[in-house]
């Protein structure tokens, strides 16, 4: 058996395309429908009722359009509002991207030492370290809010003298607690993974929760037999709908993708929000 439907993701804005990269890495042959509320990103500061509305909103646009598993791609959304949205759905599975990245962190921490950068919303609930200490209570998890980040990714300031300073700011701390494992918390971050790891060194491993949710969206899929039966061109047959279209989006697409992005669909709140 084979499930040809499309597998969706939701972001607050363009950084869960970095996702849909690795899913389409690891299975070529899969259809994504990508939402970005590039309109009302980002959530990171928001209340966590009001992320938790959006995560909804984002989701039933997604489920409306039929697909067979259903990635937040968000790690905000996935730290206030995931178990949330996994009791109201339950015709598909509902993944997020904060266990796939606790789990990955804690097979690689040699010290028993584990950072995580994030939005302030991200590191306030302590998702991943409550996902962390299910599976090891006796490590130690550090949070660190990290809210510039996103703003300079979204300025296109990937490699600049004020991002090498903010990282510095930042992260010279992980250095001095001897983390040695360092949880990317947001999808924006591995666009600055040469700032971040030059800032902290070589003896702390990066890890991208980009790639380990859609690792374990595969094994989903492969358990439920549920995989493409196309084994190719599943990018070209994507969809990518974002609800403002913001100055430098296709070269930020592009970045995110890792290759150009086909077309693109603005779509209104009020689609969101019915």
């Amino acid at each position: 058996m084979s499930d040809a439907r499309p597998i969706g993701v939701f972001d607050s804005g363009l950084g869960g395309l970095t996702v849909i990269r690795e899913i389409q890495r690891l299975m070529p042959g899969e259809r994504v429908l990508y939402l970005g509320d590039t309109a009302r990103c980002p959530y990171g500061e928001r209340s966590e009722d009001t992320i938790t509305t959006f995560g909804l909103q984002d989701a039933k646009f997604l489920m409306d359009l039929d697909i067979k598993l259903l990635i937040v791609a968000c790690n905000t959304v996935s730290s206030v509002a995931l178990q949330n949205l996994q009791q109201q759905i339950k015709e598909i599975p509902v993944i997020g991207v904060v266990l796939p990245g606790a789990r990955a962190a804690v097979l690689r921490t040699a010290e028993r030492k584990i950072g995580v950068i994030g939005t302030a919303a991200t590191i306030r609930t302590n998702s991943y370290a409550t996902a962390i200490h299910k599976i090891d209570k006796d490590i130690k998890v550090y949070g660190k809010p990290c809210p510039l980040f996103v703003p300079l990714v979204e300025e296109g300031l990937l490699d600049s003298d004020i991002t090498r300073l903010v990282a510095q700011h930042y992260l010279y701390d992980m250095i001095d607690l001897g983390v040695d494992c360092l949880i990317l918390g947001c999808t924006h971050y591995p666009l600055l993974m040469e700032v971040i790891q030059g800032t902290v060194g070589n003896r702390m491993q990066l890890l991208d929760s980009a790639l380990w949710t859609a690792k374990e969206a595969q094994d989903i899929l492969t358990a439920l037999d549920a995989l493409s039966p196309d084994t190719n061109g599943g990018i070209s047959k994507s969809s990518f709908m974002v609800t403002d279209l913001t100055t430098h989006f296709e070269v930020l697409a592009e970045a995110f993708l890792g290759q150009q992005i086909p077309a693109i669909e603005k779509i209104s709140l009020e689609e969101l929000v019915k």
